[in-house]
């Protein structure tokens, strides 16, 4: 099988797919409270073109795939994308980031299709407040969605949690508590400054006053027990996975910000646009649509491909303050 390599000798073995940049909730560090303008339904990727150009990622040694948005489940149809995404040989796995909302009538098929599991990112376990952080979403809602997911196997859960000073770092405990009693990774993330530095409307705090390092949040949870590292758990992403004791699921920690984890980079991303970037918080992104529309081979579109893998940067520069300025996160996929 091919192995494709960056410039630093990093094994690029993943891509991430955002199938729409639309979403079905507005979360407060996601969106502003005016929302985002969407891309004309004409710029957006067919299935056709996705598939086209998975077929040629996995020819230079891409092996995983997610799926993002926005929102994906909200793109029609998405089952079918999956079916064919899975009868690509060389396609190891398929997995999918969703609100969890629209999960209750789209677990089974999509796992009948051929996905393997879902993370759901859930920043909340109250319905009030889970209402304020989006803006308008029904937390009962995400809970059918889990365990429809659980039904029909798209496990291990994981549960994505972006902790923000004075919203939601009072709730680290009880998230982590999840584990003692269900088998799922709850995974607590920092908050990344891509878009969402400005006002987020009245009594939510202050740009500045948000951000929550993965070093309180395990003094957090220092009065659980000791948290042991597993090994071996580290999956396709950057979380750090450890136990508590007596827990059934796990604990993952994701630092992109105090202590990045560029080296270990195994990613590229494809924007519902069409965009193909070598790096979510940095600018730079290769545009495949037009030679996708113009009948680009395969051949053509590996040329792109090892360009943009060729361009993947070292790292990002978020301390030294070099911030994304050209999308928001629901325009990249995540």
């Amino acid at each position: 099988m091919p192995v494709c390599r960056d410039s630093f000798g990093r094994v690029i073995d993943y891509l991430r797919i955002s199938v729409t940049d639309r979403c079905n909730l507005r979360c407060v560090y996601c969106m502003p409270p005016e929302g985002v303008v969407w891309q004309p339904r004409e710029e957006i990727l067919r299935y056709e073109e996705i598939v086209q150009v998975v077929r040629a990622a996995v020819g230079l040694g891409l092996r995983k795939l997610r799926l993002t948005g926005g929102e994906p489940l909200v793109r029609a149809d998405l089952p079918e994308l999956v079916a064919a995404l899975a009868s690509i040989p060389g396609v190891e796995e398929i997995s999918l980031t969703t609100n969890g909302v629209l999960l209750s009538s789209l677990a089974e098929p999509l796992a009948e299709a051929g996905l393997a599991r879902v993370n759901v990112s859930l920043d909340t376990l109250q319905a009030a407040r889970f209402a304020r952080i989006t803006r308008f979403g029904r937390l009962d809602q995400v809970w059918r969605g889990i365990q429809a997911a659980e039904r029909a196997g798209l496990t291990p859960i994981k549960l994505n949690m972006v902790v923000i000073r004075d919203l939601n770092e009072d709730e680290i405990e009880d998230f982590a508590r999840l584990t003692l009693s269900r088998p799922w990774n709850v995974r607590f993330i920092e908050l990344m400054p891509i878009g969402n530095e400005g006002d987020w409307g009245e009594d939510f705090p202050a740009a500045g006053k948000r951000f929550v390092p993965v070093r309180e949040m395990r003094e957090r949870l220092a009065a659980l027990g000791e948290l042991t590292a597993v090994n071996g758990l580290r999956g396709n992403g950057p979380a750090q996975i450890y136990q508590l004791p007596g827990a059934v699921g796990t604990i993952g920690f994701i630092n992109p910000v105090s202590q990045h984890f560029c080296d270990d980079c195994n990613r590229l991303r494809l924007t519902a646009d069409g965009r193909l970037r070598p790096c979510l918080l940095k600018d730079g992104e290769v545009n495949l649509i037009p030679a996708l529309r113009a009948g680009a081979d395969e051949s053509t579109l590996q040329a792109l491909i090892m360009g943009t893998v060729l361009a993947k940067p070292k790292s990002h520069q978020l301390q030294e303050h070099v911030l994304p300025q050209a999308r928001g996160m629901s325009a990249i996929g995540g």
